[in-house]
């Protein structure tokens, strides 16, 4: 269970390196979308339940509903990273159009020069 804490913090540590220390438009959306994937694998390790079932209650399982809610795992992180994973391709996509602008009216992919050339 530690090896995906390790891996959701080293993609937020790599997603934060892109997004601090590359002056490339690309890469810092790519920094972006690294960064978003390792928080969604951290909310998603922290909804696991080891040997948890799922959250569906069937028929059988409200005579033992309280220990059908201990034993099942929590949907919600599941949800709000189904969600998260949605909002998450749309702002991408609108990132690399804006660049695919930005780079064929300026006719250059680095954020400090588009910020001189304001007209």
């Amino acid at each position: 269970m530690d090896f995906n804490y390790t891996i959701a913090m080293l993609l937020v540590a790599l997603g934060l390196y892109c997004l601090l220390l590359k002056r490339n438009l690309i890469k810092l959306i790519i920094g972006l979308a690294v960064l978003t994937d390792g928080i969604h694998l951290l909310l998603i390790s922290l909804g696991y339940r080891t040997g948890g079932i799922a959250a569906i209650v069937s028929g059988e399982m409200f005579s033992d509903l309280p220990g059908f809610a201990a034993r099942a795992v929590d949907p919600v992180p599941q949800a709000l990273v189904l969600t998260s994973i949605v909002i998450n391709i749309c702002i991408v996509a609108f990132a690399l159009s804006l660049t695919i602008y930005a780079y064929r009216h300026y006719g250059t992919l680095d954020p400090s020069k588009l910020r001189r050339l304001k007209e």
